[in-house]
């Protein structure tokens, strides 16, 4: 069922964004958006382990993620935090990490600010709505690193740019951003 909403995409030369490449495995649309919306929303946290499986079975996609030295998950203000119970994008990190034997960095970009969930936005309120809300801390840890950012969904890329303009703070080699879906 999944398998025909793969669509498999891997930009690696993303242009006037902070980011170097993007790799995302889904359309945001059918069944894919219903599972993530209940991962996200609907207290369903286990089904990371269903993202994860597909994301690392993908050969293209784990040839990618292989090629990174450390992975960052995209935080989630304290009270969402509080709300929701997780945060859906260090649970994939974190299985990510553990299959591939990548450094998690789970406390290096933070989220200063509890915002109107972007989902809620169009472009240009994402945009304005996300500035100035993440803060890197030991910015010695992704030096001359190859970064490898985690989000769930992908939609304008404001969010991923944001934490990437952040993170390029602390000189990191490369950028990637990793999401389950592109809207």
């Amino acid at each position: 069922m999944l398998n025909k909403q793969l669509i498999l995409y891997i930009d690696k030369q993303v242009k006037d964004k902070y980011f170097n490449e993007l790799i995302c495995a889904f359309k945001y649309e059918g069944n894919i958006r219903k599972i993530i919306l209940d991962y996200k929303f609907h207290e369903k946290p286990y089904l990371f382990s269903t993202f994860v499986n597909f994301l690392l079975k993908e050969k293209k996609i784990f040839e990618n993620i292989k090629n990174y030295d450390k992975i960052i998950p995209v935080p989630i203000s304290k009270e969402r935090q509080k709300e929701r119970g997780y945060n859906q994008s260090l649970l994939i990190a974190k299985e990510i990490s553990k299959q591939i034997n990548l450094e998690l960095l789970n406390n290096c970009l933070i989220k200063t600010k509890n915002i109107v969930e972007q989902s809620k936005l169009n472009k240009e309120q994402r945009e304005r709505n996300i500035k100035d809300v993440y803060k890197l801390k030991n910015k010695q840890l992704i030096k001359a690193e190859r970064i490898l950012l985690i989000d769930d969904i992908y939609t304008t890329g404001s969010t991923v740019n944001e934490c990437s303009k952040i993170l390029r703070e602390g000189n990191p080699k490369k950028i990637g951003v990793l999401t389950i879906a592109k809207d």
